[in-house]
């Protein structure tokens, strides 16, 4: 039974939103972070909704 709840979790987490991955939030010069972005940064999206934010500065880096 424990497993069948593990599994609904998962594929729950896997499906929702549209929660882009860490892959696409790195690509678009975001980090990851899990609660609130830290100051200075604002939230462009969501690597895994609703708990882990993409969060990005809110000065550009020069490059």
């Amino acid at each position: 039974m424990r497993i069948l709840w593990f599994i609904l979790i998962f594929v729950s987490l896997m499906g929702h939103g549209d929660a882009h991955g860490p892959e696409d939030c790195n690509h678009e010069g975001g980090l990851c972070r899990v609660g609130n972005c830290i100051s200075g940064e604002y939230l462009s999206s969501y690597c895994f909704e609703p708990i882990i934010l993409c969060c990005k500065s809110l000065s550009p880096t020069p490059a």
